[in-house]
């Protein structure tokens, strides 16, 4: 079938030329629908739809012009559309797809896009079922109605939906609360989703402007709408139980009252009915991740790319180097621990930038993320980066996998002078052997004067305390140095020290946040604070500090099951309200207080 549509006038100029196919989603069997072409311009000719499989041709073509006027600061603008529309007769049930029509317009060739229409089964005779047989998600009814008209559970529900009820610990899920209705919608109210306890979640972002398709569900025909989608990550193996929610919705329909006149068959009347949809529990089994985990295994479950690089091998002294790890894939990224990197032992280290470009969608969530690392050489020689292992749960092989940087050999030139310490026991130069000629001097053959004996500053006390002075603060000092580059070497005793200054300076940022209300700033930071404190006091790297053996080490250290309590409950009220918002405010001033006092009770009893 082909349509030839003589050419009336131009698009606007300079306006790109758009030629676009739109008709429903999805229909059911036996109703008719619209297919429709719409150009931006009345230059349309050689106009051709493909072959209509699955649907029966009623009317069409029908075409239609119109023109919009519009005038901004002057500038006078003219756009034209050409529409053309097709009515079509669904016959059979099933997914057919509609290849992209083809014209010319204004000279060159184009194509539209192509559809893809589901048909839908015509709805069963008897509706009594479908709100009988609608358990594992659907609705429990609820309803308040004004006078003689009602809402019956069957026309109106809500569903929870989950993508898989047997999952890993860690394995992502989507749990989706969708709307059903047989009737006219006036308005969403207030809704009361639940909490999802012992689930990190992560909010799946949708249009401000509720999107309604057609779905046919236990034979009979609804539209539905989306009204949330969440990433659900288990964080223990078990029974878990995703709790009843509430939604309010108000329906429109029209009174059963029998018309007193012909206008009241006009003019129907309608009334709104309130009704509160909930949903049922849902219970997903969480499977324990496989035994045998690699020591590299900090959590991460899914499907895992790493890749490393290093800014320069051959560096001076003193100058900076950085190596840089990029983790990248789907799963639950956001709970990948920064791996620990041993440098050389006489490296300058500062804390890793970590940077995060990561999206979350309906299966998993993906991007990747970025770690450096900056350290500094102090000493010319040859050093090494060993590799770094870090090992995931593959969700494809259900198997566990090992990723490797490769080992990266690193020179070190002498930095500029003064940049290196160097000591030797004895040493001589130029200036050295220059003063010596001023040691000798020559017989005076003037006046003299001639002192008695003891007036001379030769021998006496006061000669040898000059001596002995700086002699005695010299070994000072020395021994003073000595203690101090053995405490430098010293790598996990100088962590310890400076523990709780590190600790200090996190805690002061997580103010700053909590002065800003930047509430998942303040929490990340808060846990930065915890976790780095004891990996520096107990000399652990923080890739091996988990919350089973975290408890076991600070008992070891002196502290009682009430302060353990005290820290793990910290640690999971951040990790939740920081993953897993809900509707109360968290005290985050409380919390605060509350870590300083943690940190300080362990500065007392933790001793290396």
């Amino acid at each position: 079938m082909a349509l030839l549509i003589t050419g009336l006038g131009k698009a606007i100029a300079g306006d790109a030329i758009t030629f676009v196919a739109s008709a429903p989603n999805a229909v059911v069997s036996g109703e008719q629908f619209r297919l429709t072409y719409t150009a931006n311009s009345r230059d349309v000719r050689d106009f051709r739809i493909p072959e209509i499989d699955g649907f029966e041709v009623l009317m069409g073509p029908i075409s239609s012009t119109s023109i919009n006027y519009s005038n901004i600061n002057g500038n006078a603008t003219k756009q034209t559309t050409l529409t053309t529309t097709y009515v079509l007769l669904a016959n059979k049930e099933g997914e057919y797809k509609l290849p992209g029509a083809t014209a010319k317009i204004e000279g060159s060739n184009y194509t539209s896009n192509s559809l893809t229409i589901k048909v839908l089964p015509a709805d069963k005779a008897s509706t009594q079922a479908a709100g009988n047989s609608r358990g594992g998600g659907s609705a429990s009814s609820g309803s308040s109605s004004s006078g003689n008209t009602s809402v019956s559970s069957s026309n109106l529900f809500m569903r929870a939906i989950v993508s898989n009820n047997n999952v890993y610990e860690q394995e992502p899920l989507l749990v989706t609360y969708k709307l059903y209705s047989r009737v006219d919608i006036s308005r969403l109210e207030s809704a009361k989703f639940p909490e999802f306890d012992g689930f990190l979640a992560q909010e799946i972002t949708l249009p401000d402007e509720k999107q309604w398709s057609l779905e046919n569900y236990n034979g009979q025909n609804y539209r539905t709408v989306v009204l949330k989608q969440t990433l659900l990550f288990p964080q223990r193996s078990g029974k878990l139980t995703l709790r009843s929610g509430t939604f309010d919705v108000v329906a429109r329909i029209a009174n059963q009252a029998r018309a007193q006149s012909i206008f009241d068959d006009f003019f129907s009347s309608y009334s709104e009915v309130n009704k509160t949809l909930s949903t049922p529990q849902v219970d997903i089994n969480v499977k324990p991740l496989p035994s045998g985990k690699p020591a590299s295994f900090s959590g991460t479950v899914g499907d895992l790319k790493m890749n490393s690089s290093l800014s320069s091998k051959v560096v001076k002294a003193n100058e900076s180097i950085t190596l840089k790890i990029e983790f990248s894939g789907s799963g639950n990224l956001k709970l990948i621990k920064t791996p620990e990197v041993k440098f050389p032992a006489d490296f300058d280290l500062y804390d890793p930038k970590i940077e995060n470009n990561l999206k979350t969608t309906a299966s998993s969530v993906t991007g990747k993320q970025t770690i450096e690392y900056l350290a500094i050489p102090r000493h010319a020689g040859d050093f090494t980066i060993p590799s770094v292992e870090y090992s995931y749960f593959d969700l494809k092989s259900n198997s566990y996998k090992t990723l490797t940087t490769p080992e990266y050999s690193i020179h070190v030139d002498p930095g500029e002078a003064g940049s290196e310490t160097t000591v030797s026991s004895s040493f001589t130069n130029k200036e050295d052997v220059k003063y010596l000629g001023k040691d000798i001097r020559y017989i005076q053959t003037g006046k003299f004067e001639v002192k008695k004996q003891g007036e001379y500053f030769f021998g006496t006390f006061t000669y040898w305390l000059c001596y002995i002075v700086p002699f005695v603060l010299f070994i000072i000092f020395l021994f003073i140095y000595r203690k101090q580059a053995k405490e430098n070497a010293n790598i996990a005793l100088m962590r310890n020290k400076k523990a709780n200054k590190v600790a200090s300076k996190r805690l002061k940022k997580a103010a700053n946040y909590l002065k800003e209300n930047q509430k998942e700033a303040f929490y990340e930071e808060t846990m930065r604070a915890l976790w780095g404190y004891v990996s520096d006091k107990m000399n652990m790297p923080l890739s091996v500090l988990t919350k089973d053996n975290v408890g076991v080490e600070l008992t070891k250290n002196g502290a009682d099951q009430a302060f353990v309590n005290e820290f793990m409950e910290i640690l999971n009220t951040c990790e939740f309200a920081r993953y897993a918002p809900s509707n109360e405010e968290h005290a985050m001033d409380k919390l605060y207080e509350r870590t300083v006092n943690v940190i300080n009770k362990m500065e007392s009893f933790i001793k290396k």
